[in-house]
Order: C-alpha cells, then sequence, then structure tokens
C-alpha cells in the first residue's frame, strides 16, 4: 500500500509516571521469558483454525470516500506449521487512490498479528520503556525495532504491552517495515493489534485497526481507515497417538505375550 505515516510517540512522559526500578538483569530475564512464552503462543497457535476479514477504505484529502477493499479467508496450518489460506469472500476491490502491494499482503499475514518468539528476538532491539495498565491489566511496555533488515523481509516497529503475569504480548501498536525497494513510493500505516484470551492460557490476536493520514512523494494525500477481525478459533487437531487392539505378527496373527523369566 502506498503508505506513510509520522512515527511520533511521547515516550518518557507516556511511561515516566509508572516505571519501575528494574535491574538491567531483571529486564533481560523478562525478555526472554516473554519470548519463550510467545514461542509456546506460537505453536499452540498451530493447533487452531480461524477467519480472517480485513477491510481498507480510502478518502481523498477533502475527505471524501474513495473506495473498498475487502477479503475474508479462512486460515489453517500444516503440520510443519506453515500457514494456510482459504479466501471465502472477496468482492471486486474499488480502490482507486491507492494500491495494495506484496508488502501490504506480508503485513497482514505476520506483522501487524505480531508473535515475537525467541528464534526472532535476536532480530530485533527491545527496550524496557516502563509499566502501565491495559484494559486493567498491568502490563511491562517495551519499545520494539528491527535491529538490521534483509531484503525481502518484513519487520515490525513500535512498541508492545506484555501482560506482567502471563509474560505474552496484549496489545501492540506500530507499522510495518522493511527495506524500501528502488523506484516504488510504498508507504505503510500505524496500526494497533488487541489481544485476547481465547483458550483460558494464551492470548490471541482478535482486531487491528488503523486510521491514517498517507502522504505520498508526489504531494498526494489519502487518508486511509483499516480495521482486521480474527474470530472463530477453532482447535483442530492434538498430539495424541492411538492404538487399536493387540500388537499382530507378520502373518496378522496376534502375537504371544512375553514369557517371564524364571
Amino acid at each position: 500500500m502506498r503508505f506513510v505515516l509520522a512515527f511520533a510517540l511521547a515516550v518518557g512522559s507516556l511511561f515516566a509516571a509508572g516505571k519501575e526500578d528494574l535491574s538491567e538483569q531483571q529486564i533481560q530475564d523478562i525478555i526472554q521469558k516473554f519470548a519463550a512464552k510467545e514461542t509456546e503462543f506460537a505453536r499452540a497457535r498451530e493447533n487452531y483454525i480461524y477467519r480472517q476479514t480485513a477491510r481498507i477504505f480510502e478518502y481523498d484529502q477533502s475527505g471524501t470516500p474513495g473506495g473498498k477493499f475487502e477479503v475474508t479467508s479462512d486460515i489453517t496450518f500444516s503440520g510443519d506449521g506453515k500457514r494456510t489460506e482459504r479466501i471465502v469472500k472477496a468482492p471486486v476491490p474499488t480502490l482507486r487512490l491507492i494500491g495494495l502491494t506484496p508488502e501490504d499482503e506480508q503485513d497482514l499475514r505476520a506483522v501487524q498479528p505480531f508473535v515475537l518468539t525467541s528464534k526472532d528476538i535476536d532480530k530485533y532491539a527491545v527496550r524496557y520503556l516502563g509499566h502501565e495498565q491495559v484494559d486493567e491489566i498491568p502490563c511491562f511496555v517495551f519499545a520494539v525495532k528491527p535491529k538490521k533488515m534483509e531484503a525481502g523481509q518484513r519487520y515490525f516497529s513500535g512498541i508492545v504491552w506484555v501482560d506482567d503475569r502471563d509474560l505474552q504480548i496484549v496489545k501492540s501498536y506500530g507499522r510495518g517495515t522493511g527495506l524500501a525497494k528502488k523506484n516504488f513510493d510504498n508507504k505503510f500505516p500505524k496500526f494497533e493489534t488487541f489481544r485476547e484470551q481465547i483458550d483460558g492460557k494464551f492470548w490471541f490476536p482478535t482486531y487491528t485497526s488503523a486510521n491514517d493520514t498517507l502522504f505520498f512523494d508526489d504531494g498526494q494525500i489519502v487518508k486511509i481507515r483499516m480495521n482486521v477481525r480474527y474470530e472463530d478459533y477453532k482447535q483442530f487437531k492434538a498430539d495424541t497417538k492411538i492404538t487399536f487392539g493387540e500388537p499382530v505378527t507378520n502373518d496378522g496373527k496376534p502375537a504371544e505375550p512375553p514369557k517371564e523369566k524364571k
């Protein structure tokens, strides 16, 4: 999507009042523990299917509505954790001011429902900002940004709120980022993603929203509104081994039980 928005937050004033005196070692321990919990969540999510509905609306500089993009997909995961998407509803897009790019699709799949696992934690610089409540949930707050970027990869840059008891991300606010393509005026919006407990243990993304004004290099200004819903989470497999009947020999006859040693 040819998006851009200045990512400016008054971080110091936002968290100064709730900042705790934690040692650097304590902070690093918390980071490693919440990455481990996020890894558990990512593994658990592979046992769930869900429905994702994304809608994007565009407006010109005066606020006059333009076009719309909408797609509803059923999401599942293969045995090795790879995402599989089956589109169930996709009206013809009517966007005329902006165009969606492969990077936007990557952000919809992986950046907006951001998960920071132990495997990926070393790719990011994570800085402790303080402690505050999110919907009455006490949270550690961290600034997160990629240490370096590789071509073809998308990353999250922003802030995450981590439940100080469950040590899982419950809210993220930021934008997708990556290496810019030459001669491409490709811009990306800030978004906010909320999670909820679905199975009584893990926090699953349930809603992403963005409401931004996008400034293009050619002077064009476009306002966009986006919402993504993740719903109908259902568990679809279990790691269970089932054995039926008695063990058999190669000739199809039941095997004799082992003789007792005298």
